[in-house]
């Protein structure tokens, strides 16, 4: 669920949801991660929370 100062992370394959005050925001875009935020580059394997298989 999203909320107005909650929504899930930008990265098209990540699950997870991202308060927008600690969100890192790249492109005008919210993000759960630095790897999320960075596209994923290689050797990056996801943002590494619980369940979610991003990257």
């Amino acid at each position: 669920m999203t909320t107005l100062t909650e929504t899930k992370c930008a990265c098209p394959k990540c699950t997870c949801t991202v308060s927008l005050d600690t969100a890192i925001m790249a492109n005008g875009k919210p993000y759960c991660s630095k790897a999320c935020a960075d596209g994923h580059p290689e050797g990056s394997a996801g943002c590494k929370k619980s369940g979610c298989g991003c990257g």
